[in-house]
């Protein structure tokens, strides 16, 4: 691992290999929380866990725009979408 990446912050596991030696790994830290590309808002459903452990239907969210945008900004979304619909018949 690179020497800029060995903080404080990063979590040691010591590891025993199979020469014998114990070597120093560096875990991962947590993702954050997916936000909402509109509002900023945390989007609910969605684990911080890394992308790899999850099956795809656990990784999002089952709806239009699931993972981009929180359900407020989407049922805003689809309000404007309907109105301006309504708007031009």
């Amino acid at each position: 691992m690179r020497r800029s990446l060995r903080t404080r912050s990063r979590k040691k596991k010591h590891v025993r290999t199979p020469g014998g030696r114990t070597v120093t790994h560096f875990e991962d830290e947590k993702r954050g929380f997916h936000h909402c590309a509109k509002c900023g808002a945390t989007i609910h459903g969605i684990p911080r866990e890394r992308d790899y452990k999850l099956s795809h239907s656990e990784r999002t969210v089952e709806r239009y725009f699931g993972g981009t945008l929180c359900q407020n900004c989407l049922e805003q979304l689809i309000k404007d979408k309907v109105y301006l619909e309504w708007v031009k018949t």
